[in-house]
Formats: C-alpha cells, structure tokens, sequence
C-alpha cells in the first residue's frame, strides 16, 4: 500500500467515534485523492495551477520554444500557457498585474529589474541568456553598401533601437563608450529595423538577432559590430552579457515550489536540447519568432545559464551591467542582482 493511500484511510478509521456524518465526509476525501492518483496524466495536469509565461519573440528565447513544442512541460504535469508580448516591460508588467506567472529567456533583465524596485521580491530569475561576441545577440547593423567601419563613426547620425528603456540605455551607452557624440537614439520595433535601413531613414540600428541575419540573407544590411554590450559596457568582448532572463514570480514559487522545481526542470531540457542539438531545437523558432524557412538554421545561438550554476564572477559581470542603469538614473535605486536569483 502506498504512503499516499495510508495517509488517507487512517482518518477514516479514526472518525468511527465522531459520528457516521464526519465518517461519510472522510471517506469521499478519500475517495477524491484515490481519483487523482489514479488519473491520467493530462487530467493531473489541468488540475495543477497554470504557469503563463511571458516571452518575447526573439532568439534567445529559444528554450521555452523548445520546451512547448516537444511537450516538456506537459509530460512534467504541467499546464503552462505562453503568452507573447511586444515589448520586455510588457511582460514585467503582465507580472506585476498578476496575469502572468513568469518570463521567459530573451526578456529583458533590466526590465525585470525596474519590476523589482516597483515590488520588491517579484521575481526569481533561474536561467539567464549570456551573450558576447561568441554568443552573438546584440549588434550594430548598417546599410550593405554604406561606408561605416565602425560604431565610432557614427557621430551625429539616426541610430534605430528596440522598444523599451533597455535598449534606449544601451544604445545610448555603446554610442557614447565609442565615441559617436551627437548620435540621435529612435526606438523601433525590431522586426521594422532592416527596413528603415533599407529605405534611408535611419543610418544604423542597435539590435539584436535575427535582425542582422534577416538583413545579410536578403542583401539589404550588414553587422558593424557584434557583441557591443559586452565589449563597450562590461569592458571585455568575452565577457557574458545577462541581458534576458526567465523567471517565476516569487510569489508563485511560494504558493507551488515543487511545481516551479518540475517547471525549471522541464525548461531544462528545453536548454540541453539547445545546447546538444541545435538544428533540431531551431526548428521551434517557427510560430514563436518571425524566423522560419532558411533563417532558421542561420540565426546565431546565444548561451544559456542557469542560476544555480552561478560562479562570483558571473554575478559580478551581471552587478556590473545592473549597475549602468543606476548609474544613468533609470533605476532609483541600486538593485542587488544576488537577490533575484532563484537558489533553488
């Protein structure tokens, strides 16, 4: 007899003398949690809490992707729902409001930071997106034919970024670092970057990947520079740069840890699968991103970390990078990157 089957009939037998009414109520408890147990697994998954998870459709989002797609998290018992947003402080705010549950990697880390100074405690990051110029995320893309060699010459011109305070900051920081004064910063949508470009009306665009693959495979733009933030803001090409981050709500994780420890795990073999075979997790990068046919097996792979696997050094290059926006004066005050960290 199992521990769970034991753990519900000896009420049973001890409510004999308190009446055939509470007897009767411990019996279809009883009965109830013996249905559980003996249920499929889809019917334990509907009964378990559901996990919304906001992402936003960038590469390096890649192993939440994977992890819907070949079913990770439904074979886990788990009923997670993806919830895609415009913009990384669209997917901050969906955990703030209470509708959503989490984010996924490729949302942005300063976003949920600026979530954090909001409510402190929000959330837990477990896994980060490290990129550089290895892992190659962020870039400076410029028109095919232009004549720029580096960001330094791009003093006074139109530069393009993504949407929201993050990619202001950074591309105002890389501007500044190398020595384009006078550069004027426009937020766009990525996806709207090689375009604008292509058409004349910006001179380059700070983004990040598939933007620059997009615009080298249809002949329109080409990468200046990759890995810019952590070459001009950490200070080392080599350097990781934790600028996405999936996380749970700390509250969720409060309310339901061993159905978080089953989701991380889950997204786990979301990242393995990434890490081990890539051509086949990139095939998941279709439905969730604007990536799909050839550019699927072209766009570059960022790395993956999780939290746990934290050394010194990795929290001081993320402090490092937090730091900027308090620097700046985006972030009221300075945010302790150890203290978002979920330690399982």
């Amino acid at each position: 007899m199992s521990r769970e089957l034991r753990a519900e009939r000896a009420p049973a037998a001890a409510s004999a003398d308190a009446g055939p009414s509470q007897g009767r109520r411990t019996v279809l408890k009883a009965a109830a949690a013996l249905g559980v147990l003996a249920a499929p697994a889809i019917v334990r998954a509907q009964a378990t809490p559901a996990i919304r998870i906001g992402f936003w459709p960038v590469a390096s989002g890649l192993p939440f992707f994977v992890a819907m797609d070949k079913g990770y998290f439904k074979e886990a018992g788990l009923n997670v729902q993806a919830l895609k947003f415009a913009s990384p402080q669209q997917v901050t705010e969906a955990i703030l409001a209470g509708r959503a549950e989490g984010s996924a990697n490729g949302t942005a880390s300063a976003a949920l930071a600026i979530g954090e100074i909001a409510q402190p405690g929000l959330v837990k990051i477990f896994c980060t997106n490290p990129t550089n110029a290895k892992y190659v995320l962020d870039e400076f893309i410029v028109a095919r034919d232009s004549p720029f060699k580096s960001i330094a010459e791009l003093k006074g011109r139109n530069i393009g970024c993504g949407p929201g305070l993050q990619n202001v900051v950074l591309a105002k920081a890389v501007l500044e670092r190398a020595g384009a004064t006078g550069a004027r910063v426009v937020e766009l949508p990525i996806g709207q970057h090689v375009a604008a470009i292509a058409a004349g009306q910006l001179d380059a665009c700070y983004t990040l990947e598939p933007t620059g693959t997009v615009g080298r495979l249809n002949g329109t733009t080409r990468t200046l520079e990759v890995g810019v933030i952590a070459r001009y803001v950490l200070g080392d090409p080599m350097a990781p740069w934790h600028g996405g981050s999936a996380s749970l709500s700390s509250e969720f994780i409060g309310r339901h840890a061993d159905v978080a420890r089953k989701y991380i795990a889950a997204y786990r073999r979301g990242v393995e699968l990434v890490k081990t075979d890539p051509t086949q997790a990139r095939a998941s990068l279709k439905g969730y991103t604007a990536i799909e046919g050839a550019l699927t097996a072209e766009v570059p792979m960022s790395d993956y970390q999780f939290s746990t696997e934290f050394k010194p050094a990795d929290i001081a290059h993320f402090q490092k990078y937090f730091d900027l926006f308090s620097e700046k004066g985006v972030f009221s005050r300075r945010v302790l990157v150890d203290s978002m960290l979920y330690k399982g």
